[in-house]
C-alpha cells in the first residue's frame, strides 16, 4: 500500500516516538564524537553540538549540547549545501565566521545521508546495520522498507547531519585562538566550505594543510576524525530510522515536529502582551578602547509574532567582541525556546514566528574582516542579558542577569616534560541569576555555554599546570528577596613558561538584579608573579614563567526582589 504525505494525518503518539528518535540521533552522536575526541575541551568540557536537519537543509533537532550553536549551526549547513555538491561519502569541513561559522575555533562538519544501493536487486534501501533486515511491510498498513527516499530520483539526499566542536587551538596569534585581535587573519586558520571527505575516503590534501597551520596537528587530526565518526553515527541512526518506518513516514514526522514546534512557539508569543519592549546593556570594552560596546534591543509583540531589532546597537568595533548574525540569531532562539514551558525539540520551528533584525556593520552583524572570537563567547551572553532584561518588561518569567561572560582563559607554550607544544582552553563557570521564587545557582555554566569545567585531574595530566585553589566565590551573587548565585574562583600555576590570555567580561559592568534585586559583583583576572599581584583587563594577555600562577575570580548573578521581603 503506498501512502502519500497528504494522505497521511500525524499521530500524537508517533509523533512523540519521532521526536524521541531524531533527537536521540544528535545526542548519540554526541556521544560517539566525546568518546573519541582526543582533546579535553571536547571530550572532558563537552564543547560541541550535534543536529539532524531535513532534506531541505531545515533543521529537525539537535542535542542539548552548546546553546550558542542553536541558532547558527543551518546557517553552517547552508552555506556548505549553496558551496558544494554533497554526494555520498562527501564531507564538507568549514570553520569561517562569514560562512555560516561562528568563530574559528568551532569547526564544523556537514554530510547528506543517502539510501544506498542494494547490492542484489539494484533496489534502494538504507543501510539497515542489522535492524528490521527480514522486517518487509506493506498491506498491513504501514510502509514498506523500500520507500526509502523522495521519488525524485536517486541523487537527492534523504536528510543532513552535521556537528560542530571547538577546537583548543586553530593557529593564529595567540595559542588557544582565543587572544586580542584587529582582524580575523590574526585569529587563525580561515576554513571555508571544503570537503574533507570525497567519497568515504579522507582528502590528505585538506587535512595536511589544517595540521600544517596549527600547534598541535596531531590533536587536530584525532579531533577531526572524531567528528567524521560521529557523522557517520549519524548517518547510521537516520538509515535505521527510514529502515524501520520508511522515508515518506519518516520525513513527514521530521515536518510534523518543526510544525509542532513553531505552534508551541506562537502559542507562548500569544500570551506575552502586545506592546515594545527595549532593554540595553554594555560590554566592558573591545580590549583597545575603554570606550563600552552598546547591546540595544526593541522586542515588538503582535499577536502570535515577534520582531526582534538589534537595530540601536555599537558600530562593529576594532577587536574581536563582533559577532556575526549567526550568534545574533542563536542568542534569540536560546532566549525564545526558554520561555516554552514544555520539553520541545530543538528545530526551525522556534524561529518561524520570530523575525530578526541584525544591521550589518554593527558589532551583532560585523562585516569581514573584523575579528570575531569574542562574539561568539562575550557578546552572545550579553546579547541573552538584553533580550531577558527587554522580556522582563512583559512576563515575570524571566530571571536576573547571570554571570554574563564565559572567562575564555588560554594558555599556551612548550611542555618542559615533553618538549612538545600544548594548548589550553576553558570557561570558567559563575552564578546564575535569581528568579521569582529560586535562588540563583552557583559555579554552574548558563545561558549560551552548556559546558563543563575541566576537571583538575584532567588537566593536571595533559597540561603542565597546578591547580591551587578551586572552589566557590562567596557573597558575589546579588542581594535579594531571592539571591544571586555565586562565582567561581580558579587558581592555577604553570609549571612551563607559557602565554597566558583572557577573554571576558563583567570586569566593569555587574549582572544585574531585577523587580529591586541587587546586581551582582564583577570579575576579576589576577595574575600573580614573585613581584606580587596584577590585575589583568578583561582583555589581556602576557607572557608568564614557570611558578607563576593566574586566579579568575568569575562574576556571580543577579538578585531577584527587594531583601527582607521574602
Amino acid at each position: 500500500m503506498c501512502y502519500t504525505i497528504a494522505a497521511m494525518k500525524a499521530d500524537p503518539v508517533k509523533l512523540e516516538i519521532f521526536k524521541s528518535l531524531y533527537s536521540s540521533v544528535a545526542e548519540e552522536m554526541g556521544v560517539s564524537l566525546r568518546r573519541s575526541a582526543f582533546s579535553p575541551n571536547i571530550k572532558e568540557r563537552r564543547d560541541y553540538s550535534c543536529a539532524v536537519f531535513n532534506s531541505d537543509g531545515v533543521l529537525i533537532a539537535q542535542g542539548d549540547h552548546m546553546p550558542v550553536h542553536l541558532g547558527s549551526m543551518p546557517m553552517s549547513v547552508k552555506a556548505a549545501l549553496d558551496t558544494v555538491d554533497l554526494q555520498p561519502g562527501d564531507v564538507v569541513v568549514l570553520n569561517d565566521p562569514y560562512a555560516g561559522g561562528t568563530h574559528l575555533p568551532d569547526v564544523t562538519m556537514v554530510a547528506a545521508v543517502y539510501a544506498v544501493p542494494s547490492p542484489v536487486s539494484g533496489v534502494r534501501r538504507p543501510a539497515m546495520s542489522g535492524v528490521n533486515q527480514q522486517r518487509e511491510r506493506g498491506d498491513s498498513g504501514n510502509l514498506s522498507a523500500t520507500d526509502t527516499g523522495p521519488r525524485t530520483g536517486d541523487s537527492r539526499p534523504l536528510f543532513y547531519v552535521a556537528n560542530r566542536a571547538h577546537h583548543a587551538d586553530i593557529g593564529g596569534a595567540t595559542p588557544g585562538s582565543m587572544g586580542r585581535a584587529d582582524e580575523i587573519y590574526q585569529e587563525g586558520l580561515r576554513i571555508p566550505p571544503v570537503r574533507l571527505m570525497i567519497g568515504g575516503k579522507i582528502n590528505q590534501d585538506v587535512m595536511r594543510l589544517i595540521a600544517a597551520n596549527v600547534r598541535l596537528p596531531e590533536e587536530r587530526e584525532g579531533d577531526l576524525t572524531a567528528q567524521l565518526g560521529a557523522i557517520a553515527t549519524g548517518q547510521n541512526r537516520l538509515l535505521e530510522i527510514v529502515a524501520r518506518y520508511g522515508f515518506t513516514e519518516a520525513n513527514l514526522y521530521a515536518g510534523r515536529l518543526i510544525e509542532y514546534t513553531s505552534e508551541m512557539m506562537r502559542r507562548v508569543i500569544r500570551q506575552l502582551p502586545d506592546g515594545v519592549y527595549e532593554a540595553e546593556d554594555f560590554l566592558d570594552d573591545d580590549g583597545y578602547s575603554d570606550e563600552p560596546v552598546r547591546i540595544n534591543v526593541r522586542i515588538r509583540i503582535k499577536g502570535e509574532r515577534a520582531t526582534v531589532d538589534f537595530s540601536g546597537s555599537a558600530a562593529q568595533v576594532r577587536g574581536p567582541i563582533n559577532a556575526v548574525e549567526a550568534i545574533t540569531v542563536s542568542g534569540v532562539y536560546y532566549v525564545f525556546r526558554c520561555l516554552i514551558p514544555v520539553d520541545v525539540p530543538a528545530s526551525w520551528g522556534i524561529l518561524e514566528p520570530i523575525e530578526v533584525i541584525a544591521p550589518v556593520g554593527t558589532v551583532v552583524n560585523a562585516r569581514p574582516p573584523a575579528a570575531v572570537a569574542g562574539g561568539n563567547v562575550e557578546t552572545s551572553q550579553r546579547i541573552v542579558d538584553v533580550l531577558l532584561l527587554a522580556l522582563s518588561k512583559a512576563t515575570n518569567r524571566v530571571p536576573a542577569a547571570s554571570q554574563g561572560t564565559m572567562n575564555n582563559l588560554t594558555i599556551g607554550g612548550t611542555d618542559s616534560r615533553t618538549g612538545k607544544p600544548f594548548a589550553y582552553y576553558e570557561t570558567v563557570a559563575g552564578g546564575m541569576g535569581a528568579r521569582d521564587g529560586l535562588e540563583g545557582i552557583d559555579a554552574i555554566h548558563t545561558h549560551m555555554t552548556n559546558s563543563l569545567n575541566t576537571p583538575a585531574e584532567a588537566m593536571e595530566y595533559d597540561f603542565p599546570m597546578r591547580v591551587h585553589r578551586y572552589g566557590i566565590r562567596h557573597e558575589s551573587g546579588g542581594g535579594g528577596r531571592f539571591r544571586g548565585g555565586d562565582g567561581v574562583v580558579r587558581e592555577i600555576e604553570l609549571l612551563s613558561d607559557a602565554q597566558v590570555t583572557i577573554l571576558s567580561d563583567r570586569r566593569k559592568t555587574r549582572p544585574y538584579g531585577l523587580q529591586g534585586g541587587e546586581a551582582a559583583k564583577p570579575g576579576r583576572t589576577v595574575f600573580i608573579t614573585e613581584e606580587g599581584e596584577r590585575v589583568l583587563t578583561s582583555k589581556e594577555s602576557v607572557q608568564a614563567k614557570a611558578g607563576d600562577r593566574v586566579r579568575v575570580e568569575t562574576p556571580g548573578g543577579g538578585g531577584y526582589g527587594k531583601a527582607g521581603k521574602r
